[in-house]
């Protein structure tokens, strides 16, 4: 997938730069915790992650989002 075609579809650009989709946030089975689940859309091999809902929205020590949520101008 080109990063052109993963804008298509990203809703999260990670400070690293790479490309994800928040698909959903579930509940641990046993301790109710929120967890983001998201997809890995370039620029390595596609494929589904979790994190901690809190980590996912979290921010670094210089104060930017882990993963900075994409407005509909910068995914086009």
């Amino acid at each position: 997938m080109t990063e052109n075609e993963a804008l298509q579809l990203a809703t999260h650009r990670h400070y690293k730069g790479g490309l994800y989709r928040e698909i959903g946030v579930a509940r641990h089975s046993e301790t109710d915790e929120r967890l983001v689940v998201y997809e890995h859309l370039w620029p390595h091999e596609r494929g589904l992650w979790v994190r901690p809902a809190e980590m996912f929205n979290g921010v670094l020590a210089d104060g930017s989002p882990r993963f900075k949520r994409l407005t509909p101008e910068q995914a086009a």
